[in-house]
């Protein structure tokens, strides 16, 4: 089975208490249980992990290949402006990754237009709340079979 890892980034723990009119009522435990019923029905094991620790985050996209996983889901949530040192490690492992917003950050501030990943991405969903997440897994799991493809590596 095909392993994707979804990594939410800092603040994203507070899902559902945090600026509801920006980012809705739904908790990062029910985007979670989401993440992973989606990835049953699609024969994909979903991993997730969350941390407002830069470091933390670089820790576990580097551990990510060598425990499996064939792609990346990332809400960097405010590292997404300033993490040159996340940014390397998606570079560094080789994965495909998926950038994701729960709103939409070229509709906001200035400084939040700006990401430092969306050029490596293989693609970014933004604005469309929580089923962002969703949108990007299936995405990761079309690229995952793309892959296959290519390498002739495809399960039947």
């Amino acid at each position: 089975m095909k392993k994707t890892l979804v990594i939410h980034g800092p603040n994203l723990n507070l899902l559902g208490l945090r600026e509801p009119g920006i980012y809705g009522g739904v908790t990062l435990k029910e985007i979670d249980e989401d993440l992973k019923r989606t990835g049953q029905e699609l024969g994909v094991e979903v991993g997730t992990f969350q941390s407002n620790h830069e470091g933390e985050i670089v820790e576990r996209i580097q551990a990510a290949k060598g425990e499996g996983y064939a792609a990346i889901v990332i809400n960097p949530a405010g590292y997404t402006h300033t993490s040159i040192a996340i940014r390397d490690a998606l570079a560094a492992v080789d994965l495909p990754f998926f950038e994701v917003h729960i709103s939409n950050i070229h509709a906001r501030e200035p400084f939040r237009r700006k990401s430092l990943l969306s050029d490596l991405a293989s693609g970014i969903v933004a604005g469309f709340g929580p089923v962002g997440y969703r949108l990007a897994l299936l995405g990761a799991h079309d690229k995952i079979k793309s892959l296959e493809r290519v390498s002739g590596e495809e399960e039947n």
